[in-house]
């Protein structure tokens, strides 16, 4: 089971750009996915994330400005950032809780992709 993530980039501030990633392998179930982020000199922390049903949670900091969603059938979650500030500068880590064939549900992390903003 592999997690590729996309869609980073360089955008000014007040911009806009959209993240996704796809899970792809042998892969039985999707459960919960999100997006996590780490800025140089910083921990990882939690952006949003969003259940099989569709219910979301997003941190204070992006609540109104990010949206997260996801696309069964393509088994890929995207991440809609608006309003973009220097702040969110960081690399952006997609994550899925999945049960691969034969196995239990183990998290899956794709590589970062890195959003650069502008001021």
């Amino acid at each position: 089971v592999q997690l590729q993530a996309s869609g980073g980039g360089l955008v000014q501030s007040g911009g806009s750009l959209r993240l996704s990633c796809a899970a792809s392998g042998s892969i039985a179930s999707i459960y919960t996915m999100g997006w996590y982020r780490q800025a140089p000199g910083k921990q990882r922390e939690l952006v949003a994330t969003i259940t099989s049903g569709g219910s979301t949670n997003y941190a204070d900091f992006v609540k109104g400005r990010f949206t997260i969603s996801r696309d069964n059938a393509k088994n890929t979650v995207y991440m809609e950032m608006n309003s973009l500030k220097p702040e969110d500068m960081a690399s952006y880590y997609c994550t899925a809780a999945i049960r691969a064939r034969g196995r239990g549900i183990e998290d899956y992390w794709g590589k970062g992709t890195r959003v650069t903003v502008s001021s």
